[in-house]
């Protein structure tokens, strides 16, 4: 399950995602969404979790948690 994640601190590394997804479960891929000129965050990314039930109890935990001071959105991506 691909799920995207909104309003991450423009410091938040791709390793930080990683590490707080990997908690709840396996994570196949992570990727940051970065500026292309600034090469600075975009202030979201996707998170791949291949167990549906791993992805789903990601979004339920970290779903409004406060991160960096940023509270993140975490949802099934479209």
């Amino acid at each position: 399950m691909k799920l995207l994640i909104r309003n991450l601190a423009r410091t938040t590394t791709e390793e930080e995602l990683r590490t707080m997804f990997s908690a709840h479960g396996t994570v196949q891929s992570c990727t940051l969404i970065m500026d292309k000129e600034t090469g600075n965050s975009k202030g979201f990314g996707f998170v791949e979790m291949p167990k549906q039930g791993e992805a789903k109890a990601a979004i339920n935990i970290l779903n409004g948690q406060d991160v960096a001071g940023s509270k993140i959105r975490v949802k099934k991506s479209e």
